[in-house]
């Protein structure tokens, strides 16, 4: 009982160091289209959808394909957002406006399972000075694919199918339904967090408690014995 006494007493403080000092699993992101708008020569998220949007003349507006937790961890496009470049070739013409766009299907990475990325493109859109963002991306990349809460889901038909499906850490979509991601249409509460800071669950810290309780009565019982 001596023997068993120590054993429990060396495991318990062990045990408890390794849950504690474990590192939390990988975060769940959202597979989406976010929307950007170009600013110098950076670019800034959106605080709104492409269809509430209404750039000037000589707007840049950029898309990106990708897999984040939210709005704060979102890709780039991966184009700087040069107007006289992409609209080089598009003359101004009265009754009109031009919105140049970046479109980044991303990487192989964020890709859905079997699909390729087509390769990033620009293009100029010339339409009608009260049109939106929507309107100009349709204008120059159809078909557009939008799901009953109007988000974007797909831009020239990529990808075939899904729309803010969540996915776990190693990139595999999730069994959980399709969920929205923190972006301009959507909450900014589905970001995946949980607002614990990285730190251990309540549930695992129950569950040491619990090994703590369970290690120190089989160390007392060892001693009484003992005596």
């Amino acid at each position: 009982m001596r023997r068993l006494g120590r054993v429990g007493a060396l495991l318990v403080p062990g045990f408890v160091l390794a849950v504690l000092c474990a590192g939390p699993a990988q975060a769940a992101g959202y597979r989406y289209w976010s929307f950007w708008e170009g600013s110098g020569t950076g670019w800034t998220y959106a605080t709104q959808g492409p269809s509430l949007v209404r750039p000037d003349d000589g707007a840049v507006q950029g898309f990106r394909f990708s897999v984040s937790e939210g709005s704060g961890d979102s890709a780039k496009p991966r184009r700087s957002p040069d107007f006289a470049k992409i609209c080089a070739d598009t003359p101004a013409k009265d009754g009109t406006k031009r919105v140049a766009l970046v479109i980044d299907p991303g990487t192989a990475a964020d890709a859905p399972a079997g699909e390729t990325p087509p390769a990033l493109r620009t293009a100029c859109a010339r339409v009608a000075p009260d049109a939106s963002s929507a309107e100009a991306l349709a204008a120059v990349a159809k078909p557009l694919r939008y799901n009953s809460d109007a988000m974007l889901c797909a831009i020239s038909g990529y990808p075939a199918s899904g729309c803010g499906e969540q996915v776990s850490g190693n990139g595999h979509e999730t069994p959980a339904a399709s969920a929205s991601p923190a972006g301009p249409d959507a909450s900014d509460a589905a970001d995946g967090s949980d607002g614990s800071g990285g730190g251990p669950s309540a549930g695992v810290l129950v569950g040491v408690g619990a090994v703590l309780l369970l290690g120190t009565a089989a160390v007392v019982q060892a001693r009484r014995r003992r005596g």
